[in-house]
């Protein structure tokens, strides 16, 4: 199985810690040379430093707010002056806050639009002419189950993901001739700061404790445990592999079973 990304570059977006980070260390193992993208200087940092360079792999980080499109477009630009192709992309951003979608105003809509699909859009515009020019291009989306199975009291997600998805396979379509894949990979109930933020909203609406709704959270998982953000991350990188250069225009579900649905 060929799994070789040396001489590939990536750049993975909300890669300051959780799952952003953790796919960023799965690809360097693979030998690719990663840049990493969130809003944190000094967490960039500490993640740079952390990952793998016995290739000789050079990586680095862009200190950026998917929340602005168009300052997030002069970076990658800036970035493209110095680093022609980048091969691969990992659209991964915070999800928005908890609540009824009924209580939800327009301007949350459009916030939660702009960062997590329009954003995502810039950024395909800006890196599909090099990935063309490579005859080589991975985009993989970390979104959420909900694409497939709306998750109650996330009415902002359910909605921003589903057009995400959408986004995501239509792109699939029109970049498939060009040896370029689109996929969503979509984590279940997985070890992040987003889950112990869910967990505490849950908790507090239910008047319980965190303790109480991570069991009852991991009783409808059939694996019978939280998921891990290197298992999550193991599936994006084998999406971002050679060997997946058949796989385009999924959703897959990294969850423990816990979608009821195929």
């Amino acid at each position: 199985m060929n799994l070789d990304l040396t001489n590939k570059t990536a750049l993975v977006c909300g890669a300051s810690q959780g799952l952003g980070a953790a796919v960023a260390a799965e690809l360097t193992l693979l030998g690719a040379h990663v840049v990493v993208l969130a809003r944190n200087e000094e967490k960039l940092r500490r993640v740079v430093q952390s990952l793998d360079i016995s290739l000789r792999q050079q990586h680095s980080y862009i200190v950026a707010d998917t929340a602005h499109p168009d300052q997030l477009a002069a970076q990658i630009a800036s970035l493209l002056t110095k680093t022609r192709q980048v091969h691969i992309l990992v659209n991964n951003t915070g999800g928005p806050p908890a609540g009824p979608l009924l209580n939800t105003s327009a301007d949350e809509l459009e916030t939660a639009f702009r960062s997590q699909l329009s954003a995502a859009h810039t950024l395909v515009q800006l890196l599909v002419p090099g990935m063309k020019e490579a005859g080589y291009g991975r985009i993989v989306n970390i979104t959420s189950t909900s694409v497939k199975q709306p998750i109650g009291g996330l009415g902002i997600s359910n909605t921003v993901r589903a057009a995400v998805a959408n986004w995501a396979k239509t792109l699939s379509n029109e970049l498939g001739p060009f040896g370029i894949t689109v996929n969503n990979v979509l984590p279940g109930s997985t070890r992040t700061d987003r889950l112990d933020y869910l967990f505490e909203k849950q908790a507090a609406s239910a008047n319980s404790t965190t303790d109480m709704i991570m069991q009852q959270a991991v009783a409808q998982i059939p694996a019978g445990r939280l998921g891990e953000p290197e298992e999550l991350a193991a599936a994006v990188a084998f999406l971002c592999s050679p060997a997946a250069a058949y796989i385009n225009g999924i959703n897959l579900p990294v969850d423990g079973g816990k979608l009821s649905g195929l």
